[in-house]
């Protein structure tokens, strides 16, 4: 039978051992893609109006952020069970420009719903 909060769209509730990664990787996987747009939007002022003063420090932040959030990853993707497959396009979706963000929701969907990626 299906409760009243899960009939009117409340939040499933998490695993006790997937609830920190699943957070931890919620927030990187923002901050990745602010990065990464970030880094998109210097590149076209470095090219279309030659200005690359944003480059120096927008590679830099994309990059840390990216490093960290490969790693958080991976802990969700081995805590939650993930295939090969699913942990390796969740990796690659921090190198996208808003797939990070699309990536996270299916990611918060599946891992609240119990299902593996």
């Amino acid at each position: 039978m299906v409760s009243t909060e899960e009939r009117e769209g409340a939040p499933a509730k998490v695993a006790a051992p997937l609830r920190g990664p699943l957070v931890r990787y919620r927030v990187l996987a923002y901050a990745t893609g602010v990065a990464l747009l970030c880094l998109t939007a210097a590149f076209i002022l470095k090219y279309a109006a030659d200005s690359p003063g944003m480059m120096s420090w927008a590679g830099v932040t994309h990059g840390l952020f990216y490093m960290v959030y490969l790693v958080v990853a991976v802990d969700l993707a081995l805590k939650a069970r993930w295939s090969i497959k699913g942990t390796v396009l969740v990796l690659l979706a921090g190198t996208i420009p808003f797939l990070s963000f699309v990536a996270e929701r299916a990611v918060t969907r599946r891992v609240e719903a119990g299902r593996k990626l």
